[in-house]
C-alpha cells in the first residue's frame, strides 16, 4: 500500500521536472531517508507528541541547501503525516533515474573476493551485453559459486557448484 502511494508522489516529482532537478532532489531526499536508518528518529517521526512542523523542520536541517521542490514536498508530506514513505520514494525515485540514465548498479555475490580486474572485466561483458552503463560492486558471502544481480533490469545470472553438481547426477541418472 505504502509503495502505491509513494509511486504516486514519484509520479507528481517527475512530471514538472528534468533530469538534473530530479538528480538534486534525489539527493537530497537521499540524505534524508539515510537517518530513517536510526531508531532514535524514527521513533520522532511516528511520535504524535512532536509538531508535524517540529518534524519538517528537523528533516530540512539535514540539508546544507533545500531546492524549492524538496522542501514544499516535505511540507506536504507532512501535511498528510507521510513523512515516513521518503525512503520508499528514494527508492522508486532512484529506480526512475536508472531507467532514465540508462545506469544501473550490481552486485556480484560470491564466496571469494574478487580481484578488481575481474570485476572491471565482469562490468564491461555486462554492460555491452545489456547496452547499458553499469557499476558492479561486490559482495563477498557464503554463496558456493558467482551470482550477479542487477535489480533495475531485473537480472540475476549466476553459477553455483552445488546445482552444478545437482544438474550432473541429474544427468547421469537419465543416462543409466
Amino acid at each position: 500500500m505504502v509503495d502505491l502511494v509513494a509511486k504516486r508522489y514519484v509520479k507528481a516529482i517527475m512530471i514538472d521536472s528534468d533530469n538534473k532537478s530530479l538528480t538534486t532532489m534525489f539527493n537530497e531526499l537521499n540524505t534524508i531517508s539515510n537517518a530513517f536508518l536510526s531508531d532514535k528518529f524514527t521513533s520522532i517521526i511516528k511520535s504524535t507528541d512532536i509538531t508535524v512542523d517540529a518534524k519538517v523542520d528537523l528533516m530540512l536541517s539535514f540539508l546544507k541547501r533545500s531546492s524549492k521542490k524538496t522542501t514544499n514536498l516535505i511540507k506536504l508530506l507532512g501535511e498528510k503525516k507521510r513523512l515516513d514513505i521518503i525512503p520508499d520514494i528514494v527508492n522508486i525515485l532512484e529506480n526512475e533515474l536508472a531507467v532514465l540514465n540508462n545506469s544501473y548498479t550490481g552486485i556480484i555475490h560470491t564466496n571469494v573476493k574478487l580481484s578488481a580486474q575481474e570485476v572491471t572485466k565482469l562490468n564491461k561483458q555486462f554492460s555491452a551485453k545489456f547496452d547499458v552503463t553499469l557499476k558492479l560492486t561486490q559482495n563477498v558471502c557464503k554463496y558456493d559459486g558467482i551470482k550477479v544481480d542487477i535489480d533495475g533490469l531485473g537480472i540475476e545470472v549466476g553459477f553455483s557448484k552445488d546445482r552444478l553438481k545437482a544438474q550432473l547426477i541429474e544427468h547421469i541418472l537419465k543416462a543409466v
